[in-house]
């Protein structure tokens, strides 16, 4: 049995349009390579980004916001919002969302972050399912998938320097550990550096490069999953930021 998606649902379309009129005006800045790999380079605007916000808020009958950033906010990076009705897809809704970026901006580099496994594997599953619906929609375009293991580095290093679309699913869990309670890693001592995560320790088969430099130094797309779930506490909050992302969107249901 092959699933069929319908892509013209109004209130997804709705969704999918407003989170693209976030970044309406803005354009790509430089060429993107770095010297761990290829950057999202979209130039971001605040004084844009916050009229087009006021804009879409407008159209949808929402209190304008007055800034751009919350106050005392733990975030030094723009976040938006996007809240939908349970079983309204969601999921379907910020995948479309990646894919029209990637098309209309060239971001190249996002990461879903899930607040747990059974979540993740799910993200995972719908993207295998409707794999091939992506494509029809999008003229083939060839993007890669997979979730964060860190026993296969190789995808962390995938991840930076594809040219490509590529989309890393992770839970919170797998990181925040160690980035929610350390503040400066180069105050560690050797014993403590041995008990680090494996994203935050030097890798020989990376060339000395510790994995979560890799994801750095791209500037991902954050999608953040059930954000009432994955960054709750001040401690979350401190390991996203350690991810150094070029901005979020926040899908809640």
């Amino acid at each position: 049995m092959k699933l069929k998606f319908n892509p013209g649902l109004d209130y997804q379309q709705d969704a999918i349009e407003s989170t693209l009129a976030i970044f309406e005006g803005l354009s790509t800045q430089g060429d993107g390579y770095t010297q761990l790999g290829i950057a999202n380079s979209l130039e971001l605007n605040p004084d844009k980004l916050l009229a087009n916000i006021q804009q879409i808020q407008t159209r949808n009958f929402i209190e304008k916001s007055t800034d751009l950033f919350c106050f005392a906010d733990l975030y030094p990076f723009p976040n938006f919002s996007i809240e939908m009705e349970t079983g309204t897809g969601k999921t379907y809704v910020y995948l479309r969302s990646i894919f029209e970026l990637h098309k209309q901006k060239g971001l190249r580099k996002f990461i879903i972050v899930v607040p747990s496994v059974a979540i993740r594997e799910g993200v995972l599953s719908s993207l295998s399912i409707m794999k091939e619906h992506f494509k029809s929609l999008y003229d083939s375009v060839p993007f890669d998938y997979y979730d964060y293991n860190s026993k296969d580095l190789s995808k962390v290093r995938q991840f930076a320097t594809a040219n490509t679309l590529q989309i890393l699913i992770i839970n919170i869990q797998a990181f925040q550990r160690d980035a929610g309670d350390v503040e400066n890693y180069n105050n560690l001592s050797p014993e403590e550096i041995k008990k680090l995560s494996v994203i935050h320790r030097e890798q020989d088969r990376m060339n000395g490069v510790k994995p979560i430099e890799f994801i750095q130094d791209v500037r991902p797309v954050l999608i953040i999953d059930e954000p009432q779930s994955v960054d709750n506490t001040d401690k979350a909050k401190r390991a996203i930021n350690h991810l150094k992302p070029l901005f979020a969107l926040r899908y809640s249901a």
